[in-house]
């Protein structure tokens, strides 16, 4: 499939930005959380400042309370200091939640190389803090390729911060609809969401929760990815397969 604008529409930690080869395309990594718009903006502008002050952070519940309110709290601590604080957050919480204190052992200087990595890779990346239906509008074009991974169905109660409503699932339908590139799209796999895309190309598979695996280990739980476009395409074609192409049939 051919395409010269990658566009990551829920951008989160950027798992499949950082695992796809940097081009020639256009590549634009968004997300409505400003925390992690300011993020990414902060390790690729000023990597050696916010690894700095990363450098001495507590791995305590007290510390982890106090960074918590003050990110809550919006206070102005310029954007570096607001990106350390989330990191630490993000380092320290449970699965990466930012919500409840881990508890567990994590060196933060065996961060700090893989910050500077990042700093590299994001060095032609556009950031974006845009709602998803304004930046889909504002980069459509024929040679688009849109990767959206929006909160899961019926779990919208973990995203009030960014305002992701059950409606919204209709709005990002609508919106990818009537887009002029391609798009792929990763879900849980549910009725209401077959429903939403009926008519479009769906591939279903199974995948480690690893949220759960403290509790239950060994548990799956299913994921969808649906397309406008072949999703055996390139397994059809002649050219080197990566590690993201798709191994089995179509559902």
């Amino acid at each position: 499939m051919f395409y010269e604008k990658y566009i990551e529409v829920f951008g989160g930690g950027g798992w499949i930005l950082f695992a796809k080869p940097p081009g020639n395309d256009h590549e634009v990594f968004n997300d409505a959380n400003s925390n992690i718009s300011n993020l990414f903006y902060c390790v690729r502008e000023h990597s050696s400042e916010l690894i700095e002050k990363l450098r001495y952070v507590l791995n305590c519940r007290e510390d982890f309370d106090r960074i918590k309110h003050i990110i809550s709290q919006k206070a102005e601590i310029g954007d570096v200091q607001r990106a350390a604080n989330f990191y630490q957050l993000i380092r320290y919480s449970y699965a990466s939640s930012c919500d409840s204190f881990g508890g567990k052992p994590h060196s933060m200087w065996g961060n700090f190389p893989l910050i500077e990595q990042a700093s590299r890779r994001l060095q032609k990346v556009v950031i974006e803090n845009k709602d998803f239906e304004k930046l889909i509008n504002s980069q459509d074009s024929e040679v688009s390729f849109f990767y959206c991974d929006p909160p899961y169905y019926s779990t919208e109660g973990y995203y009030q911060n960014v305002g992701f409503t059950t409606a919204d699932h209709e709005r990002l339908r609508n919106a990818l609809t009537a887009i002029k590139g391609k798009f792929l799209v990763s879900y849980n796999d549910c009725p209401e969401i077959r429903e939403l895309y009926k008519g479009y190309k769906m591939y279903s598979y199974e995948r480690l929760n690893n949220i759960r695996q403290r509790f239950d280990g060994g548990s799956m739980f299913g994921e969808l990815l649906i397309a406008n476009y072949d999703l055996n395409e390139r397994l059809n074609s002649d050219q080197q397969i990566s590690l993201y192409d798709l191994e089995d049939q179509l559902c």
